[in-house]
């Protein structure tokens, strides 16, 4: 029996990684080949033009799976009945402009748009933000959609998480599939914490054996692969004059399929998640943690920090937490108005 479409909102679907992200989504990259979709398309009013050709380029592209397209500039139409929210569109740093510049921009558009989706989407929405910076807007929203339940919130690590498999496995030349088992801990910046110490390859007709073995270099996985990680967006910026796109898009639809489909059987992902206080991180920040998926549901992986990398993990999360308190009172002043 033909499965019914999924509604899918991308906003910002006009910019780099909304372009990327649309027909990967139509291909069933996202939810599966057998899987319909209709897309919801939303960005700002200066970028309807380029909207529309994205649509007619989506048309023009035949996917079987593509059911029907929304291209629309007004909230509310974008966010009518969909059941996945990708959360693309955020207001960009500037050359000149500080911190509290783009979050108070940034404020204003996910007060609009968490406000559409709290009345007009799915009661089962899930929810993944992309947009930077991720953890700070993916709590923005849940403040203004508070019958959204907290664990349908979620913002993107995955393409760290990508990163850091991609690292090991150039480093020792095997397919990416073949390791598993990274963790990304913290927020989608440069304080993360790229954690290897559980991390696992298994080459083709080899024997499994940890990713610390494997490489056989302590001190280039200490120091080298954090940084590259950590920096690789800077490193993107630097050589393409652009920010990461058509990779942020794959790990969007890596971090819903997995969501969605569920992960394989002794295989964790990282996701920026509502913290519940595991591993001692505070309650009710959104925190990039291994994660587990079965059945449309994550659960946190319990028992996998070293004592070795507790200090880097508190870093992270009390940058997260600075970050927060400086951005209390434009939160505050946007939910008076």
């Amino acid at each position: 029996m033909a499965k019914d479409p999924v509604r899918v909102l991308v906003t910002g679907a006009a910019g780099q990684i909304g372009y990327a992200l649309v027909p990967m989504i139509a291909r069933g990259v996202m939810l599966g080949p057998d899987q319909p979709v209709i897309l919801h398309m939303l960005d700002i009013e200066p970028a309807a033009m380029a909207l529309n050709g994205v649509k007619m380029e989506l048309i023009d592209a035949a996917f079987p799976l593509l059911r029907g397209v929304v291209a629309t500039t007004d909230v509310a139409e974008a966010c009518k009945d969909v059941n996945i929210a990708v959360m693309v569109g955020g207001f960009p740093r500037k050359e000149g402009m500080e911190r509290k510049d783009v979050m108070s921009k940034n404020v204003s558009i996910y007060k609009a748009q968490a406000s559409a989706l709290e009345q007009y989407a799915a009661p089962d929405c899930k929810v993944l933000v992309v947009a930077n910076p991720a953890n700070t807007n993916a709590l923005i929203l849940k403040e203004f959609a508070p019958s959204i339940p907290e664990k349908n919130i979620t913002c993107l690590t995955r393409l760290d998480h990508n990163r850091a498999l991609g690292q090991i496995s150039e480093r020792i030349n095997i397919h990416v599939s073949e390791v598993k088992n990274v963790i990304i801990w913290g927020n989608h910046s440069s304080t993360q914490y790229p954690d290897v110490n559980h991390a696992t390859v298994i080459p083709t007709n080899g024997e499994e054996k940890s990713v610390r073995e494997a490489i056989a270099n302590d001190n280039w996985l200490n120091t080298e692969f954090i940084t590259t990680v950590q920096q690789r967006g800077a490193a993107i910026i630097k050589a393409r004059k652009l920010s990461s796109a058509l990779s942020a898009a794959s790990a969007a639809c890596d971090h819903i399929r997995d969501w969605v489909l569920g992960t394989p059987k002794g295989t964790w992902v990282s996701m920026g998640v509502y913290s519940d206080g595991s591993y001692g991180i505070q309650p009710g920040i959104i925190y990039s943690f291994p994660v587990t998926c079965e059945k449309g549901q994550w659960s946190i992986v319990q028992g996998k920090v070293p004592f070795c990398i507790v200090e880097q993990m508190a870093m992270a999360e009390q940058h997260f937490i600075i970050s927060l308190i400086a951005n209390l009172r434009i939160v505050s002043l946007q939910w008076q108005g």
